[in-house]
């Protein structure tokens, strides 16, 4: 028992030790290719395509179909419907994967105008014939306005589209 009883202890003490390697050392080089410092995405001057494919499509997958399994709404033949309802222009600013993603205002105004084209964006003839386009200042004064209760939000919004006769195909079924 004694012999059970130094073996546990000499294993905790071991294990600090063990576990401190795991830790970074801050003097080691980087491996190579990794010596500059890393370009902020607001800063790299990516395509708007891109940008979607790196804040977007892990989500929303690459056409905007969404994964419902996973909670996340289609995009695609869908979401310019939100600006047909009172505070859904706001909303599409303000859901998390938007105005928590790395992209600056403009960059952010960009993506929304590219989903939102009526012609060639994934939203499709979803999006009013009136879209007016977002502007940087337009994200910059509603993007950090946080949505505290999304789908209480977003199911608020759904029931607008209804009342206003809108079919909603957005894949997420009836709530």
């Amino acid at each position: 028992m004694r012999l059970l009883i130094l073996s546990g202890l000499a294993a905790v003490l071991a294990a600090p030790h063990a576990l401190a390697r795991a830790f970074p050392d801050p003097h080691q080089k980087p491996a190579p290719g990794n010596e500059a410092a890393q370009t902020p995405i607001a800063e790299a001057g990516y395509s708007t395509a891109t940008n979607y494919q790196l804040q977007c499509a892990g989500c929303h997958l690459g056409s905007g179909e969404g994964a419902p399994r996973n909670g996340t709404p289609r995009m695609s033949g869908f979401v310019g419907n939100f600006l047909r309802v009172e505070g859904g222009r706001e909303f599409l600013v303000r859901v998390p994967g938007v105005s928590q993603s790395a992209l600056s205002d403009g960059q952010i105004a960009e993506l929304l105008n590219w989903i939102l084209d009526p012609q060639h964006g994934m939203a499709g003839a979803s999006t009013p014939a009136d879209f007016r386009p977002y502007s940087a200042t337009e994200v910059a004064e509603v993007r950090h306005h946080a949505i505290l209760n999304r789908p209480g939000v977003r199911a608020g919004l759904i029931a607008r589209m209804r009342e206003q006769g809108i079919v909603i195909e957005d894949g997420m079924g009836t709530p």
